[in-house]
């Protein structure tokens, strides 16, 4: 019996290898193991937990009441009276007829209600979507730009579900900052010819405003009375929410209350009163129209179909590939500025909790998914009309289903008569819109905070301004990673003296790089190392490089520092580097396994007793030429001006710091 166990236990190892899978058996179990990941990635998608956060709907749709519902009407209705003129106004800078403004106004309301997080937020067209989607569609052809909310609506899902989102960081503060007010400048110029009653066609800022004063001469003074004085009734309509005597107190009685809200929605709904009023003031004279007037508004809803793949143009078919290559930069462009808008905003209204970026990125994606086959342009999440949805007491994301019926009750009985809407009274509503957007109180806290920063707010603002909006971008975040870059290459490198002058173990230089070792960096961190050893430590003493910022190596740094061994070996000086994580250390000794590598402060007062003799000098003391550290100047002494020679009577521990 107890052969028999001992030969049962020798042929173990020979009974698991005979056991192990061969490639062949490996691959004919590759079915098997797919099944099991699919089969496990949908339990954890269904479960519970997953289930409300993929469909946040589900965790507040159970708790809603009739405060919730009281909430959810009054911001709905105000958002709905800021969207209609705004979204007829913003396919005006895309390029587009009005009615498709409408179009993508109310499917983002209904989807975002059930895939949003941030219930304050209201997703439709916005000025920069309205500029980037004329950039990108050939001007405004219709076809082009649903088109390209179909492809912002699968690139943003995309990144969505690949985790794609932390790119968004590499597009900083003052990059936002700079591009969102070319923007609002470039959009607030394109207007300025219908406020002049003008009509001409420009690229470009600089030639919007050389044509505008070629015809200044040919301004229509009505339309230039009625948009300035739209523009004077809106500002001053807009204070009107932020005065004291408007604020609903507790102590005031119902109908004061009542009174005081139907002012706050005179307010926030003041797009739509003006509009009305000059659209009244149009239809009255329309016998001898004063006017530039809208014109005819396509009635009814849209077909629900799929977003164009190829169209005509002039006779001319444009294939999918065609109208991909035209979309062009675009194509990445537009759904990048729409994730970054949209989470920003919910960033901004989330009251200091965590944003869930991939959610917004889901439910971003699928209304601009959606929104393209209803003919909808591309869409995000519009400042202005979150602020009036939070400041009018919105309750749940269900505030957007009473904003989505107002458009649509607007397309399917009011648009007869949109035709008589002057267009200088949208013009008025879009600079109104986006004259706040211009971030000019950011350049003091940006210059207080880093002077450096202020090259890519001005970098994007210029390029975007005067150039393309992505060409400015392009050149913010090259701006951006060029200074991160060169504060990687350059690190700042401290160099300490500590002088232990207990006669136990020797004065060293302590050199201490502020930054990981990579490619980049590592001639500058060898050639810093190499002049202390050289200077600081006169080519005899001990040099410690403490690597406690390193979070790990390259190739590149591994041979660079063997090169700086070598260098410390030819002169015959010790190199020791210390705190270095495992990482680090097993990186260091791949290429050089001799390496002086002290893990712990023993074994560095070991090597340090081992590789310099204790020297014996002057009781001078240490402290007296701690200016004098690191320099040795012609004609003097160096045991006099270098600090790391002298000793004292007295068991302490000196460092000093070498500028």
């Amino acid at each position: 019996m107890l052969c028999g166990h001992i030969t049962m236990t020798a042929s173990t190892p020979a009974a698991s290898k005979a056991t192990q899978k061969t490639p062949g058996a490996m691959l004919d179990d590759l079915p098997k193991r797919s099944s099991n990941f699919i089969r496990r990635e949908v339990r954890r998608t269904f479960r519970k937990d997953t289930l409300f956060k993929r469909l946040p709907i589900t965790s507040w749709l159970p708790k809603y009441n009739l405060e919730c519902l009281e909430g959810d009407l009054m911001a709905g209705c105000a958002v709905g009276l800021t969207v209609v003129p705004q979204s007829m106004a913003y396919a005006g800078v895309a390029g587009l007829p009005p009615n498709y403004g409408l179009y993508s106004s109310f499917v983002g309301c209904f989807v975002y209600m059930i895939f949003g997080t941030c219930m304050e937020i209201c997703i439709g067209p916005t000025a920069i979507m309205a500029l980037l989607t004329y950039e990108y569609s050939r001007n405004g052809v219709p076809d082009y730009a649903v088109l390209l909310c179909f492809l912002s609506g699968v690139i943003t899902l995309a990144a969505g579900i690949c985790n794609m989102g932390f790119l968004v960081n590499f597009i900083s503060r003052p990059v936002i900052c700079g591009f969102t007010s070319a923007a609002a400048i470039t959009v607030a110029s394109t207007q300025l010819k219908g406020l002049f009653g003008l009509s001409f066609s420009s690229q470009g800022i600089v030639q919007t405003y050389m044509k505008l004063f070629q015809n200044i001469g040919k301004t229509r003074w009505q339309d230039l009375t009625l948009g300035l004085s739209c523009m004077v009734i809106l500002l001053l309509m807009r204070k009107m929410k932020d005065l004291k005597a408007v604020k609903v107190q507790t102590s005031d009685d119902l109908g004061t209350r009542i009174f005081k809200k139907l002012i706050f929605l005179t307010s926030v709904g003041r797009n739509a009163i003006v509009v009305i009023m000059a659209l009244l003031i149009a239809y009255t004279l329309d016998d001898d129209q004063p006017f530039i007037i809208t014109g005819e508004v396509k009635p009814g809803l849209p077909a629900f179909r799929p977003p164009p793949f190829s169209t005509v143009i002039n006779g001319t078919n444009f294939t999918f590939i065609d109208m991909v290559t035209d979309i062009g930069s675009g194509i990445v462009v537009v759904p990048i500025l729409s994730i970054l808008g949209s989470v920003a905003i919910a960033s901004a209204f989330s009251a200091g909790k965590m944003v869930d970026a991939k959610q917004e990125m889901f439910a971003l994606g699928f209304c601009n998914l959606l929104g393209s086959f209803v003919q909808s342009m591309p869409i995000t999440g519009s400042f202005s009309r979150t602020a009036v949805n939070a400041n009018s007491g919105v309750k749940t994301t269900a505030g957007g289903i009473i904003t989505g019926v107002l458009v649509m009750l607007a397309l399917s009985f009011l648009t007869s008569h949109f035709k008589y809407i002057p267009k200088a009274s949208l013009a008025a509503v879009i600079i109104c819109a986006v004259i706040f957007m211009i971030e000019y109180e950011m350049i003091i806290p940006v210059w207080k905070a880093r002077r450096l920063d202020q090259l890519p707010l001005w970098g994007t603002f210029i390029t975007c301004l005067f150039w393309k909006l992505e060409y400015g971008i392009l050149v913010g975040v090259t701006i951006n990673l060029s200074i991160y870059l060169y504060g990687t290459a350059r690190p700042k490198v401290n160099i300490n003296v500590v002088k232990k002058q207990d006669r136990d173990e020797p004065s060293y230089v302590v050199v201490e790089p502020s930054s990981g070792l990579f490619f980049p960096s590592v001639d500058y961190v060898r050639a810093a190392v190499n002049k202390a050893g050289l200077i600081t430590a006169q080519g005899i003493t001990t040099v410690v490089v403490d690597c406690s910022h390193f979070t790990g190596v390259d190739f590149t740094a591994v041979q660079g520092i063997k090169g700086l061994c070598s260098d410390f070996e030819k002169r015959h000086q010790t190199l020791i580097f210390s705190n270095a994580p495992t990482s680090v250390k097993d990186g260091l000794q791949s290429l050089h396994a001799d390496i002086k590598i002290a893990t712990s402060p023993e074994e560095l007062h070991s090597l340090l007793k081992s590789s310099h003799p204790v020297a014996i000098l002057s009781n001078t003391s240490a402290i007296g030429h701690s200016s004098s550290v690191g320099s040795c100047h012609e004609g003097e002494d160096p045991d006099m001006t270098n600090p790391l020679l002298e000793l004292s009577a007295v068991p302490t521990i000196v460092r000093e710091k070498v500028t």
